[in-house]
């Protein structure tokens, strides 16, 4: 099992985290893995994703972090530098694309449509992030997916929570979801940790 898959597999859910505040990383990646989600992706929308990153990676024994919301190759370069073990993309580029096979980090690129899943295939990414899930045609488009392109593996994220995570996971082509349902920001801004585990623990009972 690659790297990048064995992240898909270790739990049906990754948590989308925006961290405004790197000092509260360590605490939450803490209450995550300890609720049975250890791989989390931090975005890279916050000027504090990337020392958010380093602090995960040298503090929380069990986490596998990630970064959300590649967009440049300079983005890749700056993950790996700070200890980021994957990194996400909401779509994909030409010069991403080039990047990310030129990286040793593993990167799941973002597709919408059955051109883009084929692409990205043909380019040799056969793990690839739904996006936006809901909006692109949600559980019913990835099924219609399933059928011509039956070799390629989705993490399905935008508008997945609590609601309809298990219809998604049900889907034969979907390896896990993201959601930012785990990690509310007033539960990190109040430094709610337990309740954080709670939510951890409500997803990773989602296993089918």
């Amino acid at each position: 099992m690659g790297l990048l898959e064995s992240v898909l597999h270790a739990s049906p859910v990754i948590p989308v985290v925006v961290l405004e505040d790197a000092r509260h990383a360590v605490a939450l990646a803490r209450a995550l893995v300890a609720g049975g989600v250890p791989a989390i992706e931090v975005t890279l929308r916050t000027r504090a994703a990337l020392d958010a990153v380093r602090a995960i990676a040298a503090e929380v024994e069990g986490a596998i972090v990630g970064v959300g919301t590649v967009r440049r190759p300079q983005d890749l370069l700056d993950a790996e530098k700070a200890g980021a073990r994957f990194a996400v993309s909401p779509g994909s580029t030409p010069a991403v694309i080039a990047a990310a096979k030129d990286s040793a980090l593993p990167w799941l690129p973002g597709a919408a449509t059955a051109s883009e899943v084929m692409t990205l295939a043909e380019a040799g990414f056969a793990y690839q992030k739904f996006f936006p899930a809901e909006a692109a045609g949600g559980v019913a488009a990835l099924r219609s997916l399933h059928g011509p392109l039956p070799d390629v593996r989705f993490c399905a994220t935008g508008g997945i929570g609590v609601h309809n995570a298990r219809a998604y996971l049900a889907a034969p082509n979907v390896s896990c979801v993201g959601g930012s349902w785990l990690t509310p920001v007033k539960q990190i801004e109040a430094g709610d940790w337990k309740a954080i585990e709670q939510l951890a623990r409500g997803a990773a009972s989602l296993r089918f």
